[in-house]
């Protein structure tokens, strides 16, 4: 499993720096306004669909499916499931597609910030959606050849998949949107042919397992049967913080002009944590426990799972703190480029500050639900999914009242609540914040339960790892606090004194980090004790 996770995390890295450079290119090009919003908007709902029905509900029930065959049937019946649900997902996935194209127009009135009463607007968006929709089918069909190739312990290539998607968007900023009446639909451009090529990109991995098998419709197949019978209630189990962010896409489209760029620049800061260390320990880990499933390997089982936990710690806990107290510094350095603004820096922080409080939540639940799924259970992840949903809804609600009262003055109170918060930058924070807050509730209710079916023991020496833990993120914090005091204000720096001085911040909060850590005891081959 280490292993694996090295090959995974080593290519993901790569996938996510180019993601941050998309990003950087992005923003700097077009800035956070209106337009910008139409774009990621259009981007964020398929992606959604993907994490969803890809990623997320239908990784969750194939894997241990596909599993199950590989270790007690042939290869025959392997590639006849292969065939079976690779046809049967792409043809339920053409017709999503198609009645997503068919509404895109009142998909942008749902999503859009205020566009029904701009046609211009209202006509971008609907046109984004079109391009980015059939991104939905071909990436889909990808994860479903990465979902086979991580069986065989194959991680290097899905997870050096997604590096395709950036290089296509930055090079449809850089050289396409300037050739273009209509420079933002370049993005969309580049959303769609990189599905398609990311789809290529994996044909030859599969045949070289020999699953590249020609997909065929297979409703009535058993194997397809089990992995819908499971990935129907994975539908809210796995997904929940997918769900929560489309919901809070809807809000943020309600509030100032640039909420959803500020959001969608704040979610790349959490997905380097989590995609190279948390969705990779997931990845990693669902197969494995699978296997010690099938085997009935209960000690294996909980060994795994206790590893996985540990690690997810080691990283989530100092990604957090870092996030928090780093979130202007790493704004302002990578982002604060011609459009970009001081202004932008400050409304992009607000929506870090939300988010990463949550982030040993986001990144445990990457490992916690492999433990439900890998045993097939996928009713209780549904229960702690629905109520950390409704949670989520609530928390929203809550802390937008509680900003509303704080941030808004009383001249702007008075032209009405839904004036205000269409004008009232800032508010986004409660949307972070709610996200946070309820996915600490979901992660609860689950530990709470796989505690009951005592397939999880835990390992001796949880109390001083904890200890050592603590110890070190509170290095690591006195150095970065008392760095921060000194150094003056990130968005009135020059880029090159911002990138040195974020240097500093970085090397000293990460070495002393490393350095407490080794100097309590903690050593590598910890991590191959576990």
């Amino acid at each position: 499993m280490l292993r694996g996770l090295l090959s995974f995390s080593s290519m993901t890295m790569v996938s996510r720096v180019l993601g941050l450079v998309r990003d950087q290119v992005i923003s700097t090009h077009f800035g956070a306004n209106a337009v910008t919003d139409a774009f990621w908007v259009a981007f964020r709902v398929p992606n959604f669909l993907r994490r969803l029905f890809a990623e997320g509900s239908f990784a969750t029930a194939f894997v241990p499916v596909f599993t199950e065959v590989k270790e007690t049937r042939s290869h025959a019946e392997l590639r006849e499931l292969m065939s079976r649900v690779s046809g049967t997902l792409g043809g339920a996935l053409l017709v999503v597609t198609a009645v997503c194209l068919l509404f895109a127009p009142q998909l942008a009135w749902l999503f859009g910030s205020g566009v029904g009463t701009d046609p211009a607007k209202q006509g971008l968006l609907v046109d984004l959606f079109r391009l980015t929709f059939p991104f939905l089918l071909f990436v889909s069909l990808t994860a479903l050849a990465g979902g086979a190739l991580n069986s065989f312990q194959r991680f290097a290539m899905p997870a050096l998949t997604p590096v395709i998607l950036n290089l296509c968007m930055i090079a449809g900023a850089l050289w396409l949107a300037p050739r273009m009446q209509v420079p933002i639909l370049a993005l969309g451009w580049a959303v769609l042919v990189a599905g398609i090529l990311q789809l290529l990109f994996q044909l030859p991995a599969l045949r070289g397992i020999d699953l590249l098998t020609l997909p065929r419709w297979g409703w009535r197949h058993s194997g397809v049967r089990k992995v819908l019978t499971l990935m129907v209630p994975t539908l809210f189990g796995s997904s929940v913080a997918q769900i929560n962010l489309l919901l809070d896409t809807v809000i943020a489209a309600r509030l100032s002009d640039g909420s959803q760029s500020w959001l969608s620049l704040a979610d790349r800061f959490l997905e380097l944590p989590l995609g190279v260390f948390g969705v990779a320990l997931g990845t990693v880990i669902l197969p494995a426990l699978a296997r010690h499933h099938v085997k009935t390997d209960s000690d294996g089982f909980s060994a795994s799972l206790d590893w996985g936990l540990r690690t997810t710690l080691l990283i989530a806990v100092p990604a957090m703190l870092g996030l928090l107290l780093l979130a202007e510094p790493l704004i302002a350095t990578f982002f604060q480029y011609r459009e970009f603004t001081a202004f932008d820096v400050r409304m992009t922080a607000l929506s870090v500050y939300g988010l990463s409080f949550g982030l040993p939540a986001f990144a445990l639940l990457k490992v916690v639900l492999p433990a439900f799924y890998s045993r097939q259970d996928t009713s209780t992840p549904v229960r702690a999914g629905v109520a950390a949903l409704v949670a989520n809804m609530v928390l929203n609600f809550v802390f937008l009242a509680v900003l509303y009262q704080i941030m808004v003055p009383d001249a702007l109170k008075a032209q009405g609540v839904m004036a205000a918060l269409g004008q009232q930058p800032g508010l986004h924070l409660a949307l972070g914040i709610a996200s946070a807050l309820s996915s600490y509730l979901n992660l609860l209710l689950l530990w709470r339960w796989l505690g009951r079916t005592g397939v999880y023991r835990r390992r001796p020496g949880w109390g001083g790892y904890l200890l050592r833990l603590a110890l070190a993120c509170a290095a690591m914090v006195a150095v970065l606090a008392t760095l921060l005091y000194w150094l003056p204000g990130f968005t009135g720096m020059h880029k090159w004194q911002r990138a040195g001085w974020l240097a500093v911040l970085v090397c000293g909060g990460g070495g002393m980090y490393v350095a407490a850590l080794l100097a309590l005891g903690f050593r590598p081959r910890d991590l191959r004790g576990h």
